[in-house]
């Protein structure tokens, strides 16, 4: 049986043991880990070792390696190599300028200790606010390293600690990282961080797991995997997720690119927000949410060139809220339903929201008459979309609504329309099969 389809399967069902998932996670991480167990150092790259680290798990490495980065820095940019090792960090690290700070992994894998190229952190521990574990500069990059935090909880809730990652300047990186158990992950918000770039990062986020805002030149992530591996099951810590939990909250940014990146088991799966510094834009492709009560919230986005969501699958619902005016895309997306879906998307904002090629099943599971698609204000378009329940209303188009297009569709049972908006909606050419 498929790994990740028997951990989705326990993930639901909340039954198995922490330790049945350890074993099952490590067989995950040998085939996605470098085959090597370390990695030959590339010419002339500085070696942490060389100024004092130990990678024993006991001796506090963070000078030692803070001053290869800080020699690396001064011959203009190099990289830093930590080769395998367990590396206590008790304080922080700045990556500085034209620096990458580089371990064995040419993945992200799974593992906590004993494990490739790890960084042990302690430090912020009880401040959410405190100064963040590694801080990117300009050009900087991290690249195949895994980072655990040994005195993290499995409780609700969990210690609070900084960001783990946060980038400041232009052009930082993160490729092949794994971020075990971060209170919270990645934050290229703060500060102004453009052409950020991330890559093959996955992540046990407990809090909150990537932060984009400030980004006035286009950013890209790929294959950012935020799911429950460090702890999974029925616990308090999960609990603490789903009540507290947001993977993914972007806010200005200027053609944002993002593609496969996936979460599973958060309150919020894709927030997308206003800011002092705007609204974003953001292109979607291959991205989804499954298992949360809500998939997608849209709460402000650029009024010329919106969201768009491409081939994505969302087993949750989609909040448009009031204070959204701008244009909002799914096209050839899945929609399916978790035990509390009520409607798989309820439009409230101003903007105009586009569903094309879209698919929607397992809403209303509480029969309760909640159509799929609640459209109270604004604009919507459903075209050739398929609804595959039956028995259920479809499409509620309320009065308050701007202008609707609904055609093209394929209704199961009925045409389970709710017409409230009287001329200001355009239907037909829709079937009905049984």
């Amino acid at each position: 049986m498929d790994e990740f389809v028997l951990l989705r399967r326990h993930l639901l069902k909340g039954i198995g043991s922490l330790a049945a998932f350890a074993t099952l996670a490590e067989g995950i991480g040998t085939s996605m880990a470098y085959a090597g167990t370390q990695s030959a150092q590339q010419e002339g790259a500085l070696n942490v070792r060389d100024f004092g680290a130990r990678g024993d798990g006991k001796s506090d490495d963070t000078e030692a390696i803070q001053k290869a980065i800080d020699a690396a820095h001064a011959m203009g940019g190099n990289i830093v190599f930590i080769p395998r090792g367990d590396y206590l960090v008790a304080g922080t690290l700045e990556v500085r300028e034209h620096v990458v700070l580089e371990g064995v992994f040419r993945g992200p894998t799974y593992g906590s200790q004993n494990k490739g190229s790890t960084l042990l952190a302690v430090a912020g521990k009880g401040q959410s606010d405190g100064t963040p574990f590694i801080t990117l500069r300009q050009n900087a990059t991290l690249h195949g390293i895994t980072i655990f935090y040994p005195e993290q909880v499995q409780k609700d809730p969990p210690v609070p600690y900084p960001w783990t990652v946060r980038g400041i300047g232009d052009n930082c990186t993160l490729v092949d990282v794994l971020l075990v158990n971060p209170y919270q992950g990645i934050d290229f918000g703060t500060f102004p961080a453009g052409r950020h770039f991330i890559r093959n990062v996955g992540m046990q986020a407990l809090y909150r797991g990537l932060y984009i805002d400030k980004c006035f030149d286009i950013g890209r992530v790929e294959n950012l995997h935020i799911w429950p591996f460090w702890e999974v099951w029925q616990t308090p810590l999960k609990q603490f997720t789903e009540r507290e939990g947001i993977a993914f909250i972007i806010g200005r940014t200027d053609w944002e690119y993002m593609s496969n990146c996936f979460c599973i088991g958060y309150k919020i799966g894709f927030q997308f927000i206003r800011t002092e510094a705007g609204s974003p834009n953001v292109v979607l492709t291959q991205c989804g949410s499954d298992v949360g009560p809500t998939a997608v919230r849209v709460e402000s986005v650029q009024e010329h060139a919106g969201v768009s969501f491409v081939n994505g699958q969302f087993m949750a619902g989609i909040e448009i809220e009031e204070t959204n005016a701008g244009p909002v895309k799914f096209t050839a997306c899945g929609f399916w339903g978790v035990e509390t879906t009520e409607s798989h998307a309820v439009l409230k904002g101003k903007g105009h929201t586009f569903f094309n090629g879209c698919h929607f099943n397992g809403w209303d599971r509480k029969r309760t008459g909640a159509p799929c698609i609640d459209a109270r204000r604004g604009g919507v378009t459903v075209i050739g979309c398929d609804f595959m329940d039956a028995g259920k209303t479809h499409i509620r188009l309320g009065s308050d609504i701007d202008a609707a297009l609904v055609t093209g569709n394929r209704f199961r049972g009925q045409e389970g329309i709710l017409n409230e908006a009287g001329g200001k909606a355009q239907l037909g050419m829709n079937v009905v099969t049984p």
